[in-house]
């Protein structure tokens, strides 16, 4: 079973910047494999997708309010994703989650929370002055 651990979040001040880093362990022999998104949340809202990055890398998929401003990337031999958060937002204070699936491409695109099916357990990040 592939497991995923978040890390990098934090208190951050309008403007500034934090990378994440979506670490997975476990059963990884086949990490190639797996599209990662980063999602986030905030308290009574529905989770929303921020970003995606097919297995290769190769390409990648952005939410609008995100665009310009985080860049995800990804290195398969260190099984690692990162999300490169710049100009951020009080709005983008929330809970940070990365999942992984092997759905095709087409299909993780989409960002539906539902369809991924390995989660870590999130990392809070607070946008505030």
């Amino acid at each position: 079973q592939l497991q995923l651990v978040e890390s990098g979040g934090g208190l951050v001040q309008p403007g500034g910047s934090l990378r994440l880093s979506c670490a997975a362990s476990g059963f990884t022999s086949d990490y190639e494999y797996y599209q990662i998104g980063w999602f986030r949340q905030v308290p009574g809202k529905e989770r929303e997708g921020v970003s995606c990055i097919s297995s290769s890398g190769g390409s990648t998929n952005y939410a609008d309010s995100v665009k310009g401003r985080f860049t995800i990337s990804r290195d398969n031999a260190k099984n690692t994703v990162w999300l490169q958060m710049n100009s951020l937002k009080p709005e983008d204070t929330a809970i940070y989650y990365c999942a992984a699936d092997r759905s095709a491409w087409h299909i993780a695109y989409h960002m539906e929370p539902q369809l991924w099916r390995v989660w870590g357990q999130g990392t809070e990040v607070t946008v505030s002055s």
